[in-house]
């Protein structure tokens, strides 16, 4: 079963985003290859939802992380390759036929473009093998026990292929005649391609391992322990968003016990930044990645879906509540067809008056609470939400983002702790930033 997720979560945590810009996905975009690049981003766009395939994708990971190693095949060797696999037209094979005038005058003379680019792609393919062999026969002790023996051997059981040891067994550093090109350039492109191909998927899958176990390495991220998904179980210790300087790090635990985590806190405490953090940990762990925290167990969820920066529609007539409305229903329809799921709803139903939104807020988080069986983290500014739902409901963990008064001007801890805040600031902040003066002293300065 594929993870479900979609695109409001993948642009509420900005899983993606342009070149440069604050994108998780650009945080491990350190891959040697484009072939590699791309195997990232599948990645990145198809999280898992299978325990075992997690844990080995992990594995692997953690291995590099541990036994550190540089990429060892020369990056312009892959751009050669791939195109030159790329040209399967059968016209494009080299005649070996008896040789003409022409064709000699033009071996003599170093050969033409199309013969050039094919004697490249055959001499770099074949060393590119060679560099592959080396690089699996010269794996240190550590790598027969680590996640990344099943590739390892893989890989080994490809290059033990007969056609691909002929190969192997070619000195790619010496002089080849035309009829050799000739006759590798017709075994490597249309006999083997699918194997050379195989190859260079390993290789891609190796670059990617390198580059997010190098990533961890220097962010000090952790590998995640995956749990089995009945346990119904997240803790994690000291989790923080990895794209904002000096983020605070929090820890939470989520267990059948206690499957709905309500967060309250006033305007600027956290609350958002705190959901997207949660958010990201949940979709790297399922990706098989490190996460940014000190520790992470989690049980396996079908799925990711979160509700935060959520806009309205004017286009289409629609609402900011009305959007809420729909995405509200879009969950609740998901939650019939999944066994499992982790939601995130932030400040639910903002759009509306606030008599409204303390009745929706607590009818839907109600109708959570008896979905045992999946996670829910919901927050609201609306105290009195979370007063009538602990008196009602007894698997929800209540927790808030403090904040205290120093000269009249709040002050943010970004530190969870459990309870239901009592804080209310919006009109110190508003008086703190002079805005009524600042109204009233227009009047002075408007010409009759």
């Amino acid at each position: 079963m594929a993870f479900i997720t979609d695109k409001q979560t993948l642009e509420d945590l900005h899983i993606f985003g342009r070149q440069g810009s604050d994108a998780v996905y650009n945080i491990f975009h350190r891959t040697h290859t484009r072939g590699g690049g791309v195997v990232l981003e599948n990645m990145f766009r198809y999280p898992l939802s299978n325990q075992a395939s997690i844990q080995q994708r992990s594995d692997m990971i953690r291995y590099f992380r541990e036994v550190p190693t540089e990429f060892p095949f020369p990056p312009e060797w892959f751009d050669v390759v791939e195109q030159y696999l790329e040209n399967t037209d059968e016209r494009t094979k080299l005649s070996t036929g008896p040789p003409s005038q022409g064709r000699m005058l033009h071996h003599l003379m170093g050969g033409d473009t199309a013969y050039k680019t094919i004697y490249k792609g055959v001499t770099t393919s074949i060393q590119l093998l060679h560099a592959l062999r080396v690089f699996i026969d010269q794996l240190p002790p550590a790598a027969l026990e680590s996640g990344y023996q099943s590739s390892r051997v893989q890989i080994g059981n490809l290059l033990a292929d007969e056609a691909l040891v002929s190969l192997l067994d070619i000195h790619y550093t010496a002089k080849l005649s035309f009829e050799a090109v000739a006759a590798l350039d017709r075994d490597i492109r249309f006999r083997q391609r699918d194997k050379i191909k195989q190859a260079l998927e390993y290789i891609y899958h190796l670059d990617v391992y390198i580059a997010v176990a190098r990533v961890a390495g220097e962010r000090g991220f952790v590998m995640p322990t995956t749990l089995p998904a009945e346990a119904a179980s997240v803790y994690l210790e000291g989790v923080y968003h990895p794209q904002v300087k000096n983020a605070v790090g929090n820890t939470l635990h989520i267990t059948p016990e206690s499957n709905i985590v309500f967060l309250t806190g006033a305007n600027m405490a956290g609350k958002s930044t705190f959901m997207k953090t949660l958010g990201i940990a949940i979709y790297l762990a399922h990706m098989g990645f490190p996460v940014p925290a000190a520790k992470m167990e989690f049980s396996v969820r079908d799925g990711l879906l979160t509700t935060i920066n959520l806009a309205d529609n004017l286009h289409a007539g629609v609402s900011h509540f009305y959007a809420e409305v729909l995405r509200i229903k879009k969950m609740a329809d998901t939650l019939k067809q999944a066994k499992n799921l982790f939601i995130i709803v932030d400040e639910l139903f903002r759009g509306t008056n606030v008599k409204d939104a303390y009745e929706a807020t607590i009818a839907i988080t109600g109708a959570f609470a008896k979905q045992r069986q999946c996670m829910f983290v919901v927050s609201t500014h609306i105290i009195e939400a979370g007063e009538a739902l602990q008196a009602a409901c007894s698997n929800i963990h209540f927790v808030y983002l403090p904040t205290r008064m120093e000269q009249q001007v709040p002050v943010y801890t970004y530190q969870l702790k459990n309870g239901i805040t009592a804080d209310r600031h919006g009109m110190v902040i508003i008086n703190h930033e002079n805005i009524i003066p600042i109204i009233r002293s227009r009047k002075k300065n408007v010409r009759p």
